[in-house]
């Protein structure tokens, strides 16, 4: 073999090498991810539009209740990088990954990286205890949350207002995330969006040993359905409020 035929074959090699991917994250971690967005979104949009879209806001908060819901159990029994143990970290593990993307040392992680762990925490839990809240609201006008009935008026217009003012908290929480995506994908040409579509990394990234092979999808299926079960008998078997409507 000649020394060109040798270099066009090493060519070949690395560039098959480089389109070559490897599948770290499962199918219901990705449906999660684009569901969430949407019926946040939703829920943003129907509050704005006026009280007579208030059914529509209630159904985004229960979707929001869910799939978070679902996304907690399934960081305990999911597939490999959708576990919480396999991409936490502690402060000193997280500080040591921050200081290196700080000095612009490259890094790959399989599934989310220390600093990507913290977000992901932080907007479970907190639309986790909006979502909450919102089921105990009263606007005062014409519409309560089905579990009104539960609570007493005054502790209602407090839950309304925290309702109200976390929203804020978690809008800041997902700009800075957007903004961790857009530096991965224009600096450091780490493409994550991609990857959250299709599940797949690059293999020059990720080791053969890290990659999934099933998204036990089924088992998803049967989280989410005994989830909403559990939400639909809830509100159903709620007490109805003295004001209000309950949808």
């Amino acid at each position: 073999m000649s020394i060109d035929d040798r270099i066009g074959q090493t060519i070949e090699e690395t560039a098959r090498s480089q389109q070559a991917t490897r599948k770290v994250w499962d199918l219901p971690v990705r449906v999660f991810h684009w569901s969430l967005a949407l019926v946040f979104i939703g829920a943003y949009v129907s509050n704005r539009a006026g009280i007579e879209y208030f059914t529509v806001h209630l159904w985004c908060g229960y979707a929001v209740i869910v799939l978070v819901a679902f996304r907690i159990v399934w960081g305990l029994v999911g597939t490999r990088h959708a576990r919480f143990w396999n991409f936490v970290r502690g402060p000193v593990s997280t500080w040591r990954y921050t200081r290196a993307t700080l000095r612009n040392r490259e890094q790959h992680t399989p599934g989310h990286n220390p600093l990507g762990a913290l977000m992901v925490i932080a907007l479970l839990a907190s639309l986790l205890v909006q979502s909450v809240f919102g089921l105990f609201t009263n606007d005062e006008i014409f519409n309560v949350g089905p579990l009104y009935g539960y609570v007493s008026d005054a502790l209602a217009l407090k839950l309304t207002s925290w309702h109200r003012q976390l929203f804020y908290w978690i809008a800041a929480a997902v700009a800075l995330h957007v903004i961790a995506v857009l530096v991965h994908v224009v600096l450091k040409k780490d493409n994550l969006v991609r990857a959250m579509i299709t599940g797949r990394k690059p293999a020059a990234q990720i080791a053969a040993s890290d990659e999934i092979r099933s998204s036990r999808w089924w088992l998803a299926l049967v989280i989410v359905l005994a989830l909403s079960a559990l939400l639909a008998w809830i509100v159903l078997h709620a007490p109805q409020g003295s004001s209000g409507e309950l949808y």
